[in-house]
């Protein structure tokens, strides 16, 4: 399945966009070109979602008052949205005195996590849920500038089903000034896989000006090169993933620098980070497995069911960009309108910025797992409804940090383009050198 509530088109600079979007229960929209929606809900289950449409079809008359297949087919295609934030998600150019308020018609909301990314780097939002459980809200306080927030909130609703949305807006920032959003986290431990990323919210005209104003060192000492994608993105990396207890500092002096006609930076920040042990997963489509190494030693090897032959995994590294406990996928961010709506989707890590995942899946029978591939491109592990931490999904999520590589081989599908998430390492050294703008 592919696809979270976040992440359309135009945010991705490889993204491009085509006509029949590869995503669904299970995995992500592909580079290829034409037109192509941005994130894809968790790829594992189309095919046998929409055989069970059809037998509710023809059994509607058969089964009145019961339950079972309709339930099923209600709760893979969905209804309507249970968890309401407010400003709305994808929303830009927010003002500072704008409402910002998460709530439920129906139910309690469990948990609410919000974050806000700006010059700083990443810091949490303090707030609380109201006695009744029905809203919660920031404490009070104006919106900062030029700052994405992020929503993730988990309620129960009347009929004590779990359900999650996350969610993203973006505040207005003044005129003539540019900010990179960049990642890793200040004092963050990360896997060896992890790319340093700055993501612009305008487009940077003089990008030598800005690329001699950041610095990537490493302890040990390793050569880190940059690379960028287009105006508004740069990436930095070595020439291989990092080794385990490396310590990377990031040096941005943007502040007052100008980067072309009426853009000047706000930014002055030095960002530490450590890598952590290595570990690397490797998921082979043709033979239905995910194998989990930790320096070098096989501790896992598991069964998958990955992209089917209309919506095949894409092949090469990814990196792991984010870690969900439980999140909603939605079919119709990414195409498949009507297909599937999973609200509790378990144990999920995202692979791509278009939506590929790896996640948890509890409603696909057993015996496909490690037997056949029935997704729309994400990889499915064995799972129970809400998350077990000692299934095969709840294991893997649990050894994961952001930046782990996992890697897909066997799926036939071309390889994943190198700004599609954290996608650099499937782009040759000299190639990636070549990216610099300092020549």
């Amino acid at each position: 399945m592919t696809g979270q509530e976040q992440d359309r088109p135009q945010d991705h600079p490889g993204d491009r966009p085509r006509g029949h979007p590869r995503a669904g229960l299970n995995g992500g929209p592909d580079d290829r070109p034409g037109p192509r929606p941005a994130a894809r809900p968790p790829r594992t289950a189309p095919r046998r979602a929409r055989t069970a449409v059809v037998l509710v079809i023809a059994l509607v008359g058969m089964v009145a008052g019961g339950c079972g297949i309709a339930e099923v087919v209600a709760r893979v295609l969905g209804s309507q949205e249970k968890i309401i934030v407010t400003p709305d998600d994808g929303a830009q150019g927010v003002r500072r005195r704008e409402r910002f308020e998460v709530r439920v018609a129906d139910g309690r909301l469990e948990r609410v996590e919000a974050k806000r990314t700006g010059g700083d780097g990443q810091e949490p939002v303090a707030g609380r849920i109201a006695t009744d459980g029905r809203s919660w809200r920031p404490t009070p306080g104006p919106l900062d500038i030029g700052t994405r927030y992020t929503v993730d909130a988990v309620a129960v609703d009347g009929e004590g089903r779990r359900v999650a949305r996350h969610t993203t807006f973006t505040t207005t920032m003044p005129p003539h000034r540019f900010i990179g959003f960049f990642k890793p986290e200040n004092n963050a431990t990360v896997g060896t896989g992890m790319i340093v990323s700055l993501e612009f919210n305008r487009r940077i005209a003089d990008r030598a000006a800005v690329e001699r104003a950041i610095t990537v060192t490493a302890n040990p000492r390793v050569e880190i090169a940059a690379h960028w994608f287009g105006a508004r993105r740069l990436d930095f990396r070595p020439r291989e993933p990092w080794r385990p207890g490396t310590e990377v500092t990031v040096d941005l002096r943007l502040r007052n620098l100008k980067a072309g006609p009426g853009a000047y930076g706000t930014q002055r920040k030095t960002v530490h980070f450590r890598i952590g042990r290595d570990q690397t997963s490797v998921v082979d489509v043709a033979a239905h497995t995910l194998t989990v190494r930790r320096a070098g030693r096989v501790t896992e090897r598991l069964p998958v069911t990955a992209g089917d032959t209309d919506n095949p995994t894409y092949s090469g590294k990814m990196v792991i960009l984010e870690r969900h406990k439980v999140t909603r996928m939605d079919g119709k961010t990414v195409g498949f309108v009507g297909e599937y709506n999973i609200p509790d989707v378990p144990h999920a890590m995202r692979l791509t910025r278009s939506g590929t995942f790896l996640h948890g899946n509890y409603w696909t029978e057993p015996e496909v797992f490690g037997d056949d591939n029935t997704s729309h491109g994400c990889i499915g592990l064995p799972d129970t409804k809400g998350g077990g931490r000692d299934t095969p999904a709840g294991r893997v999520f649990g050894q994961s940090l952001i930046g782990d590589i996992v890697e897909v081989r066997n799926s036939g599908e071309r390889t994943v383009a190198p700004d599609n998430g954290l996608g650099g390492w499937n782009m040759p050294w000299q190639q990636w050198r070549a990216g610099t703008a300092l020549g």
